[in-house]
């Protein structure tokens, strides 16, 4: 694989990737929550990586191929949203600064972020749709290590936007209470509205 092809991968993935989302959503969350970015975050890029890993094992085409399994992953991640969106309508996050988090909060935050973007089929589709354009059959790379390097492009790509989501978030809303949790409210509703649309486009399919 040449560099240029690494560049041009990497500016249509960056578009994709500073388009506000339900990853967005969580980072915000989390960065409301104070010391919990690094694991929410942390949590996100895994799904990335695992939805890069299948795609790459060849697993993401058969999956494509059977509409049932699709419809399932649709459900799953849209039913997750929408508990996730549900929970920061009712409990608002408010920033606190001396908030003590321990292992398990961590633990939890990356678990939940590991649910967000893993079950998302918008990540599994946008993997299946443009890695395989990216790669070539002919180069010294096999074709599922084209894929995984250019996952990894989007992956850290995803890292740095969204780790500056999630503390700018702390930084900005950290003296404002009542901005943050309007803020936490506005991410609750995005999840909700993004799991009704998955919905809806799946039963319109």
């Amino acid at each position: 694989m040449t560099f240029s092809i690494f560049v041009a991968f990497w500016a249509v993935s960056i578009l994709f990737i500073i388009t506000p989302g339900a990853d967005w959503a969580y980072a915000i969350s989390a960065g409301l929550k104070g010391r919990v970015v690094l694991p929410a975050v942390g949590g996100l890029l895994s799904g990335h990586l695992i939805a890069t890993v299948i795609v790459a094992a060849g697993v993401g085409a058969l999956v494509a191929n059977h509409p049932v399994v699709l419809t399932a992953l649709t459900v799953a991640g849209a039913a997750y949203l929408f508990w996730l969106g549900i929970n920061m309508l009712a409990r608002p996050s408010t920033p606190h600064a001396d908030d003590i988090q321990v292992s398990g909060s961590w633990k939890r935050w990356a678990l939940k972020g590991l649910c967000v973007s893993g079950l998302n089929p918008k990540v599994f589709l946008l993997f299946l749709a443009l890695l395989p354009q990216f790669t070539d059959a002919t180069a010294t790379w096999s074709v599922p290590m084209q894929m995984i390097a250019l996952g990894l492009v989007h992956t850290v790509s995803c890292g740095v936007i969204y780790l500056l989501v999630g503390f700018g978030s702390q930084a900005v809303l950290q003296a404002r209470p009542a901005a943050a949790q309007w803020v936490s409210r506005f991410s609750g509703a995005a999840m909700i509205i993004i799991a009704v649309v998955l919905l809806t486009e799946q039963m319109s399919d």
